[in-house]
């Protein structure tokens, strides 16, 4: 009876079994995570093919002709149609100089170009894609839940309402003022540049249109009056110290030139 037990159950089974357990787990995980976050949606055949002839002409000598990457630039292999369209978009793709960051430029293809170009790029593998309109719509935030996650994510680099901020070797963080709402989206989900990328892991899709609704309402109407440049509300406060310790030291003097 123990000779038949002991051929049933043999010493190594309880680790296989975990070792198959773990395996399926990972499987799982990685079919149900990659799923969700297909970037190559909605594209057609037609767009990718264009995509690729739009990229083999403007973007291959630096990314190679597959997007595989080069001593010059990166691969873009699995980045997404995100980061196609915010890079292509804001102008910053093609590169005009090489430089400590890519340059804010006016985009040099259209809309309909830079979607076949994200098309193209979609296609080579999973990567974030570009948000719906209902995702990026501000009126549908939340401003005061947007303020807390700006300013603990973001306003040590963007500056306390977005105006931007000087970095370390010749970065700098722009200003939000003027970028329009999918691409500021796109630059949390991607992390363009220096930015950390904050996926939906970390920031959730709600909470990214709560923290665009607050870079909005700054733009329209900034907290407490003049902004000073892009120091934020604080010119008031400045202001005060300026007048106010002139006026105490002016007193000062005078109060003591007419007691001598």
């Amino acid at each position: 009876m123990h000779s038949l037990a002991s051929r049933r159950y043999h010493r190594s089974a309880p680790l296989v079994l975990v070792l198959a357990l773990l395996a399926l787990i990972t499987v799982a995980y990685a079919f149900f995570a990659s799923a969700p976050a297909r970037a190559d949606e909605g594209f057609t055949d037609a767009q990718v093919a264009g995509g690729q002839k739009l990229f083999a002409a403007n973007c291959a000598t630096c990314h190679g002709l597959n997007a595989e990457g080069s001593s010059f630039a990166p691969s873009l292999v699995g980045v997404g149609a995100a980061a196609v369209d915010f890079q292509v978009g804001t102008g910053r793709m093609p590169m005009q100089a090489s430089g400590p960051q890519a340059q804010a430029k006016k985009p040099q293809f259209s809309q309909a170009e830079i979607d076949q170009l994200a098309a193209f790029v979609a296609s080579l593998g999973t990567g974030p894609s570009v948000p719906t309109a209902e995702q990026v719509d501000g009126s549908l935030g939340d401003p005061a839940a947007g303020m807390e996650l700006f300013r603990t994510n973001c306003a040590m680099c963007h500056g306390s309402v977005g105006g931007g901020g000087a970095l370390t070797e010749g970065k700098f963080a722009p200003s939000l003022f003027n970028t329009t709402p999918t691409h500021i989206y796109e630059a949390m989900l991607t992390g363009p540049q220096s930015m950390p990328v904050f996926n939906n892991a970390n920031i959730s899709p709600e909470s990214k249109r709560d923290i665009i609704a607050y870079l909005e309402e700054q733009r329209d109407e900034p907290p407490g009056g003049l902004t000073l440049g892009s120091l934020g509300p604080v010119s008031e406060g400045l202001w005060a110290w300026i007048v106010g310790v002139g006026l105490i030291i002016g007193i000062t003097v005078w109060v003591g030139s007419r007691s001598s």
